[in-house]
């Protein structure tokens, strides 16, 4: 029989060492990148693998430019994107990319998708949604059950915002991210397109905010400069437009920054801005869950 004070003496040790773990800081989210790019304006692999891990990143994933396009950010292609991938399988997976219009792109962007390309992107190509190229390219990632993630910009790249409603409803098997500027401009209702950057204060119901609500295959890619700036702009709004979405967001950073931190990293700003609107629960969901889920990563 154990004696009393030895029973109250073996309890308070076990409370005590409850109460310890209890005071430790819980461990930090798994985040993974679904927007990174090799060689970005001339940045060095040891740079960019400083970037990642400074900012906590567990996962990334890198988008390769088409073979003439650099994606105006000096980015490597196709060939470049797996040497990194292999030198590192733990920290990097990877898209294939191609020139949609080029009649051999099917051809490249299937090489990579059979050797094990999680999805196609970053297309940043002066592309018509209701185009052939659009067809194609939806297509094939339907093939492959992989999504594609798109840059929006007004008038220069994935033209004709107004009218992607169209690919969505023809390809509803399809998961589309979408990225950039008239992407996260477009949250608001009373958007003038031509601005990349509004500084104004949202007013709900724009067709960001209608693709992600109406469309199961829509997503929305937080990265760069015009994804802090949707959330910058209006905190109010972002709180809301977080949990209508939560389901839908995905984390990334597509920052050139070699630091990983300091004003110049648009990553680990969008990283405490989500940490600052998101319950833990709502974080977990944006840094992992959702895109783990549609680019099958484990």
């Amino acid at each position: 029989m154990t004696h009393p004070a030895r029973r109250e003496f073996l309890a308070a040790g076990l409370a005590a060492a409850v109460s310890a773990l209890s005071a430790q800081p819980p461990a930090p989210l798994p985040i993974l990148d679904i927007h990174q790019h090799t060689d970005y304006t001339g940045r060095s692999d040891a740079h960019m693998l400083t970037h990642q891990d400074v900012m906590g990143i567990t996962k990334t994933i890198l988008l390769p430019a088409g073979r003439d396009f650099g994606l105006e950010a000096g980015a490597s292609g196709n060939d470049r994107v797996w040497e990194i991938c292999e030198k590192f399988p733990a920290k990097y997976i990877c898209f294939a990319n191609e020139v949609p219009y080029y009649s051999e792109a099917r051809q490249v962007m299937e090489k990579y998708l059979k050797r094990g390309a999680r999805g196609i992107g970053e297309q940043k190509f002066f592309l018509d949604p209701e185009s052939k190229h659009m067809d194609n390219l939806a297509g094939l990632a339907q093939e492959f059950s992989v999504p594609i993630l798109l840059h929006f910009q007004h008038e220069r790249y994935n033209i004709k915002f107004d009218q992607f409603y169209k690919v969505l409803e023809k390809f509803p098997k399809v998961n589309f991210i979408g990225h950039a500027q008239t992407w996260w401009a477009n949250i608001d209702k009373e958007h003038e397109q031509p601005t990349l950057y509004p500084k104004w204060k949202v007013t709900p119901g724009g067709w960001t905010d209608r693709y992600l609500k109406d469309y199961p295959n829509m997503f929305a890619d937080l990265s760069a400069g015009s994804g802090l700036n949707a959330f910058r702009r209006d905190e109010q709004h972002g709180l809301a437009f977080i949990e209508r979405h939560q389901d839908k967001l995905l984390y990334g950073s597509d920052c050139n920054d070699v630091i990983g931190t300091g004003p110049e990293c648009s990553g680990s700003h969008q990283i405490a801005m989500m940490k600052k609107l998101a319950s833990p629960a709502v974080q977990k969901k944006i840094f992992w869950d959702n895109a783990a889920r549609i680019i099958r990563v484990s």
